[in-house]
C-alpha cells in the first residue's frame, strides 16, 4: 500500500511540475493576464476537470508560480551572501554580491521577474502565502545590516523627524534590532534596486547605459553607502 501511495505522490509531483512549466511558457508567450487553466490543460492533453484537481483556479496556479519565483530569487540571494561570507567578505561586499545575484537572476528569468515585480495581474490579489517567500531577499539584506551593526560597521543615515514614527513602525514590524534610520534607508534602497533591475530588463536603459554590468556594480555600491555600510 505504501508503494502505491508513493507512486501516486510521485505522479502528482510530476504532473504538478508539468502544469507549472506549461504555465511559465504561457507567461513568456502571452503574459500573466492571459493565463488560462483551460489553455494549459489543452496544451498538456488533459481535460480541464483533471487539471482542476491540481489547481482549482487560475489564481491558485498564479500563486504557485509567484511563490516559486520568489523562492528561486531568494535562494539566489542567500547563496550569493553565503559565498561572500565564506570568503570572508565584509558586509558592504556581501551587500553588493546579493544585489548582483538579484540582477543575474532577473536577467535569466525575465518573465518570472515580471510576474513578481511587473504590472499587477488584473483581478488577482496575492494571498498571505506569498509573504514569506517574497521576504527572503529583504531578509538577506537585513541579516547583512545586522552583522554590520554588530561590528560597528554601520553609519546612521540621516532621518527627518517627520519620518521617525514610520521608521520606528517599520523597524518593529520587520527589522527589529536595526536603527530606525537604517530601516528607512533599507526600504529606499530595496525600491531603488528593483527599479535598477527593471530599467535594465524592460529597456529603459537603451541608449542611456551601455556598460550595464559596470553601471550596476557602481549603483549597488551607492546603495550600500546610502544604507550606512562602510567600505571596511
Amino acid at each position: 500500500m505504501n508503494t502505491v501511495r508513493g507512486a501516486r505522490e510521485r505522479a502528482r509531483i510530476e504532473v504538478t511540475a508539468a502544469i507549472k512549466d506549461e504555465a511559465r511558457r504561457m507567461l513568456e508567450a502571452e503574459g500573466a493576464a492571459k493565463l488560462s487553466l483551460r489553455a494549459v490543460a489543452r496544451e498538456l492533453g488533459m481535460v480541464s476537470s483533471a487539471l482542476y484537481r491540481y489547481f482549482p483556479s487560475r489564481d491558485e496556479l498564479l500563486t504557485a508560480l509567484i511563490i516559486d519565483a520568489y523562492d528561486s530569487l531568494g535562494a539566489a540571494a542567500e547563496e550569493a551572501d553565503a559565498r561572500a561570507l565564506a570568503a570572508g567578505s565584509p558586509p558592504r561586499a556581501r551587500w553588493v554580491a546579493v544585489c548582483g545575484a538579484v540582477r543575474v537572476w532577473a536577467l535569466a528569468h525575465p518573465h518570472e521577474y515580471a510576474l513578481i515585480y511587473g504590472s499587477p495581474v488584473p483581478g488577482y490579489s496575492a494571498p498571505v502565502d506569498t509573504v514569506g517567500p517574497a521576504s527572503r531577499v529583504a531578509n538577506t539584506f537585513i541579516g547583512i545590516l545586522h552583522a554590520a551593526h554588530g561590528s560597528r560597521g554601520l553609519a546612521l543615515p540621516p532621518l527627518p523627524d517627520a519620518l521617525r514614527p514610520e521608521a520606528d513602525r517599520m523597524t518593529a514590524d520587520f527589522a527589529e534590532g536595526l536603527p530606525p534610520e537604517v530601516t528607512a534607508a533599507l526600504v529606499v534602497a530595496w525600491a531603488q534596486l528593483v527599479g535598477l533591475v527593471s530599467f535594465e530588463l524592460f529597456g529603459q536603459f537603451n541608449r542611456v547605459v551601455e556598460d550595464r554590468a559596470a553601471f550596476f556594480s557602481y549603483a549597488a555600491g551607492r546603495l550600500a553607502h546610502e544604507v550606512g555600510l562602510t567600505a571596511v
